[in-house]
Formats: C-alpha cells, structure tokens, sequence
C-alpha cells in the first residue's frame, strides 16, 4: 500500500484533538455533566505506560505550526494571552507552538537578541519533541506554565524592572523546566531498584530494599545527580542538549558574558522547581521582600525563582474549567506512579495512593500550605497580582472545601 494522503493525517489529528476537547467536557460543572460509576471505575485501571510520540504525528505538528507561523494574531488573542484566563483547553498543540512563538516576537527577544526567526521555529519544536506524551507533566503542561509567566511579566510590568536577557531567562526556563519527564517523581527516582541485564530489578538490591527499607536503591537519573534533584538536573541538561545544535541555538549570537549569565540563570531557575527546596526559597523571599532592591542581582536571583514556582504551580489561579482537569490530570500521573510502587515493593507516598487519596482534601492541603503562603509573598511586591492569581486561588479552595463538606454530608 502507498503512503496515506496528507489530507486523511490532517482529519486524523482533528478527531484525535476533538476527541481529547470532548473528554475535557465532563469536568465542565456548568454544563451539569457529571462521571458516572463507570467513569469511577475506569479511573481506577492502571494507566498505560508513556510512549515517546509517533514520528508520523511529530511531523504533521512540525508542518501545521510552519504553515502557521506567519499568521498575525488578533489584538483581542494578543491581550488574553497576557492574562491568568487563557484557555489551554481550546488550542492545538501546534497552535501552542505558534503562541509561544508570539511570546518570545512580543518581549523583542528577536530583535535585542538577535534570535534568527527559522533557529526559534526549531528550537522551539524541538522542546515540544522532547516532552513526553503523558498525563500531567507534557508539552501542554510546559506551555501553561510559560503562558503563565508570560503573563506575570506584563502583569507586574517586569520589563521596565529587569533586562531583556533576564527576561529571558524567565521564559525559556518555564517552556524548558520540565522536558523529557516521565511521569515519576524524585521520590520514586531515589527508591527504584536499578535493572540487571536480563534479569530485570537488580535481586541483591531488591533484597537489600526489604530487610533494610531506608536503604535506597537508585534509578539511573538518581545515580547521575547523586540523588541531587535528579529530575530537574535532567531538564537542565535536556535544555542544553537542544542548545547545542546550531539549528536550534537561540543563544547563538549572545556575546561570553550574557551566554553565561543565561546558563547561569536556566539552571538556578528550573532547579528551584524542585519542592525539596521550596521552603528555603520561599524563606530567602520573605527575608529580602521588606528590602527589595531591582539593582541587587542577589535579590533579583531569589525573585526570579519565586516567579518560576509560582507559573509552575499555578492551575488554581485559573478558572475553574481551566483549572479541574488538570488536578485530574495529576492525580492520574500520581496514581500511576503508586501502582508501580506497590508493584515493585516500594514505600507509598499516602498523597499519591489512590485508595487514600481524596481529590478535595488533597486539595484544600496543597492550597493552604503551599499555594497560599508562596502566592501572598508575591503580591506583597507586586500588589496589582492581588486580584489575578490571589484572590482565584483563595475561591478554588472555598470551592474544594464546600465539595469535601458536600461529600461528608452524604456519607
């Protein structure tokens, strides 16, 4: 048989996308649809294991984003763009690789830093290629979280307080934080006993692992970063590696000093995604936020951490259609995680068990302890964020607190 006309991939991909915008519906409250017992049901089948992308799909993303990325934008796109209520949800995902393009045209990072249009296209594709097609942590994923800084930066009027290269940094190290993800977490990475040639977990180790549980057995990842945020290490490294092909450089025609300063930058800024350091980041905020100086390259160090956490954690702060399937979306890549745990004998994190884990009160913990303290820090130094990513947050948890008392109520 010949190769199939590029007409029936076009109409393959837009059943695929109308498909995953028609699955996005049933978390869409207003429209009074509700899972049913089979829904439950089948939410509690183990998830397939991640697949790399079909090289045929790769393809037709690549040409469709080309075609496109000539198009101008309406004003109304631009400037909805630029706010916390941008709808993910309503876009594909080669309509998200032309957005991100309008990012980095409307920050004059082309033309400051003379990033070459054809070296961003593929630069920018090829970040889109090394995310994983998995639940939570994917290239839709990667690109809420750049939307959102791209949003805080216009926002917060952050033009006028850092330099372009700084600004940069911001943007490329959201689109690239968490690149070639699997769907495990560092916790899972430390615990996992290595494999043997043909023999699969390693016996010693996993003998090891059950007469002396503390003892920890390593993924490969762990092993390279000597346990060390192994998965951000990873990004970082993935980020670069696309760097460092010419077609792909966008940092190409920096001059020493402002590669390095970018280098520099990428990696403090997507190793403070890790959680492990969120509280000595958050602390280091609330130390230099009464004396905060835009001049002082330390303070602006800590300030720009804290802006990637929050765009990385901030679901919440969008509504709530926006914001619901996504927390289904991480509680599948959680579940799926736990199965294999339990299969291989590993400790079980309780907020990623799907026989303990319930979705408000998950919720309502991550909302008060993480996401407010983190959230109100930073609308001290920006009060205009208030009523942006602040006050979403506080309704998304008065929201999952009236949904846990409602559960209650009929136990």
């Amino acid at each position: 048989m010949g190769d199939v006309p590029e007409v029936l991939h076009e109409l393959q991909i837009q059943v695929e996308s109308f498909k995953k915008k028609l699955e996005s519906l049933e978390h869409m409250s207003w429209l009074g649809l509700f899972r049913t017992d089979r829904d439950l049901h089948l939410a509690h089948t183990k998830p397939p294991t991640p697949q790399p992308r079909a090289r045929e799909g790769l393809q037709q993303v690549r040409r469709r984003f080309l075609h496109m990325s000539s198009l101008q934008l309406t004003e109304d796109i631009k400037e909805h763009l630029k706010t916390p209520l941008f709808d993910n949800w309503q876009w594909e995902e080669s309509e998200l690789l032309v957005l991100l393009q309008v990012m980095f045209n409307d920050l004059d990072f082309l033309a400051l830093l003379y990033i070459e249009p054809d070296v961003l296209h593929s630069f920018l594709f090829d970040v889109y290629r090394h995310y994983n097609d998995i639940p939570f942590h994917n290239f839709r994923h990667c690109f809420c979280v750049t939307q959102m800084m791209y949003s805080l930066i216009w926002l917060t009027d952050l033009r006028t307080k850092l330099p372009p290269l700084d600004l940069l940094v911001l943007l490329t190290s959201t689109l690239c934080h968490d690149l070639d993800h699997t769907g495990y977490n560092n916790a899972y990475q430390v615990t996992t006993p290595p494999f043997c040639p043909g023999l699969g977990p390693c016996p010693v180790t996993v003998f090891l692992l059950v007469k002396h549980p503390q003892i920890n057995a390593m993924t490969d990842l762990a092993l390279r970063y000597n346990n060390q945020s192994p998965l951000e290490n990873h990004h970082c490294a993935i980020a670069f590696g696309i760097l460092s092909k010419p077609e792909c450089n966008i940092l190409k025609n920096l001059s020493q000093q402002q590669y390095r300063h970018v280098r520099a930058g990428l990696i403090r800024c997507i190793l403070a995604t890790d959680m492990a350091r969120h509280n000595d980041i958050l602390h280091q905020f609330r130390i230099l936020h009464p004396v905060f100086d835009f001049t002082n390259e330390e303070h602006k160090e800590v300030l720009m951490k804290i802006m990637v956490k929050v765009s990385d954690i901030s679901n919440e702060a969008r509504p709530l259609a926006v914001s619901e399937p996504w927390m289904d979306r991480l509680l599948q890549e959680f579940f799926n995680q736990s199965d294999t745990e339990k299969l291989k004998g590993l400790p079980v994190a309780p907020f990623m068990d799907r026989d303990q884990v319930f979705k408000p009160s998950s919720q309502i913990s991550f909302i008060r302890f993480v996401l407010m303290p983190l959230f109100t820090e930073l609308t001290k130094l920006f009060p205009c964020l208030e009523q942006h990513i602040l006050k979403p947050v506080q309704q998304a948890l008065e929201y999952y607190s009236n949904m846990q008392r409602a559960m209650k109520q009929k136990e």
